[in-house]
C-alpha cells in the first residue's frame, strides 16, 4: 500500500545510480574539468522519475470523510477527526479506497457504534467464569460465593455481570474481579478474557503491541484507549492498512483483518502446497503451529515432504515457515519455488492470494460464518461507500 511522505522536496542520487549514469569507458586523470558538465548530465539522464504529488490539505481529507460516513452516523466530524489523524500520524494515503475501506469495516463490526452492545453479554461472561472453574476444578459454590462479593463500584459482581451490555462494561468487571478477589487470580492470572475491543473490533493485544507511536496521551492503558473511538479506529487501521501487501484487491485486506496479517497470502501457499504434495490441508494461512510442544503443524509436515523437489533442508524450511507474518515471507526462495512448481505443475500462473477457509468462533457468534463471508459482506459495504465519493480525492 503506498504511503504519503512529507517534509521537503530533497535530490538524493544512490551510489548505484551515480554508477549508471556516469561515463564507464575512459580514464580520468582529474575529475574536476568534469564536474560541470556530469552534474548536467546527471540531472539529465537521473531525474526522469515523477515529482512526489504532495498529500491533500487536511480539511479536504475530513471533509470527504464527512461525506463517506453512512447518513446514519452522529458525530460526523468527530468522526472524521479521528480517522484523519489515524491516517496522518501512520503516514498511509488518504484515498477514497483506502477510506471507505476503514469505514466498511467500521460499519460491518459495530454500524459506528464505539462502544457496541452485544446480546447476552452477563450470560457469555458467566459461561466463560464456569468454564474456567470447572477446568481448575473449582467448586460452583466457590464460584458463586466470590460473585457476589461486592465491587469497587458498591454493587456485587453478580449484579454489575447481569447489567453487562457491552466489551467496555466486561472489561471493567474483569479488571476489578481480577485485581479484587483473590478467586479471580486463580481462574484469570492477570490476563483479562475481553480479547476485542471499539468500533473496528480490533485485539487489544494487537493494539498494545502496536502503541509506540500511539498520537494521543493514554488515558489509564492502552486496553481502555481501545474502547475510545479515538483509539479504537486508530489500532482497528494499523491492523487493517498499517502493512505492506501485494493484493490486487482490497477483499483480501478485509480477510486479513479478520483472521490475521497475510492470512490470504498464506492460504495461497498452503493451497499450492497441498497441490505439490497430495495432502489434503486447512486454508487457514496459519504456516506454522502455534500450540504448545514439540508437534509440528500439517502445513509444515506437507512442506517438508517435497524436500526433495525443493532442494531444502527442515531448518530452512522452518526458517521460511516462520516469515509467514511479515512481507519478507514473499522473496524467501521457499515461496518462490513453491509457486514455481505448483504454476508448472497447474500449467499456469497460480493465485498468490485467495480468501481462508476459517470458520469463525466466538461467543458472541450465534450462526455459522466465515472469514469468507466477513471479507465479502465488507467489500459490499465498500463498493457502497466509493459510489458516495465526491472525485476530489484519488
Amino acid at each position: 500500500m503506498s504511503r504519503l511522505v512529507n517534509g521537503a522536496v530533497h535530490i538524493a542520487i544512490p551510489r548505484r545510480e551515480h554508477r549508471d549514469c556516469l561515463p564507464v569507458n575512459g580514464r580520468f586523470h582529474s575529475i574536476r574539468p568534469f564536474i560541470g558538465v556530469t552534474l548536467l548530465s546527471l540531472l539529465a539522464a537521473c531525474s526522469s522519475s515523477p515529482p512526489q504529488t504532495p498529500p491533500p490539505p487536511a480539511d479536504r481529507v475530513r471533509s470527504e470523510i464527512v461525506r463517506l460516513l453512512p447518513a446514519n452516523v452522529s458525530d460526523r466530524q468527530g468522526w472524521a477527526a479521528d480517522i484523519y489523524t489515524a491516517f496522518d500520524t501512520q503516514k498511509i494515503t488518504p484515498s477514497v479506497e483506502n477510506l471507505c475501506s476503514v469505514l466498511a469495516v467500521t460499519e460491518q463490526e459495530s454500524n459506528f457504534q464505539v462502544d457496541p452492545a452485544v446480546p447476552g453479554m452477563g450470560k457469555i461472561a458467566q459461561d466463560e467464569i464456569d468454564r474456567r472453574a470447572s477446568k481448575a476444578h473449582i467448586p460452583n459454590l466457590l464460584v458463586r460465593s466470590a460473585l457476589d462479593i461486592r465491587s469497587p463500584t458498591g454493587k456485587t459482581y453478580n449484579e454489575r455481570l447481569a447489567a453487562a451490555r457491552t466489551e467496555k462494561d466486561l472489561s471493567g468487571i474483569f479488571d476489578d474481579f481480577i485485581g479484587m478477589v483473590p478467586l479471580g487470580k486463580t481462574l484469570f492470572g492477570s490476563f483479562n478474557p475481553v480479547h476485542t475491543a471499539g468500533p473496528m473490533q480490533v485485539s487489544i493485544e494487537f493494539a498494545e503491541r502496536q502503541a509506540r507511536d500511539y498520537p494521543y496521551p493514554v488515558d489509564a492503558s492502552i486496553r481502555h484507549e481501545v474502547f475510545t473511538r479515538r483509539g479504537g479506529m486508530y489500532f482497528g487501521i494499523v491492523h487493517l492498512l498499517g502493512y505492506p501487501v501485494s493484493y490486487d484487491k482490497p477483499l483480501y485486506r478485509f480477510a486479513d483483518f479478520n483472521a490475521g496479517w497475510y492470512a490470504s497470502r498464506n492460504a495461497a501457499f498452503q493451497s499450492a502446497v497441498a497441490r505439490l504434495s497430495g495432502k489434503r490441508l486447512a486454508l487457514d494461512g496459519d504456516l506454522i503451529s502455534y500450540s504448545f510442544g514439540p508437534s509440528l503443524g500439517q502445513t509444515e509436515l506437507a512442506v517438508r515432504s517435497l524436500h526433495g523437489q525443493l532442494g531444502m533442508r527442515n531448518t530452512t524450511i522452518r526458517s521460511a515457515l516462520e516469515k509467514g507474518e511479515t512481507a519478507e515471507f514473499e522473496s524467501t526462495d521457499l515461496y518462490k519455488q513453491v509457486f514455481a512448481l505448483a504454476d508448472k505443475a497447474a500449467g499456469k500462473p497460480l493465485p498468490r492470494a485467495i480468501l481462508p477457509g476459517i470458520v469463525l468462533e466466538s461467543p458472541k457468534i450465534t450462526r455459522k460464518l466465515t472469514t469468507a463471508w466477513f471479507a465479502q459482506r465488507v467489500e459490499e459495504r465498500r463498493v457502497r461507500c466509493m459510489s458516495r465519493a465526491s472525485g476530489k480525492l484519488k
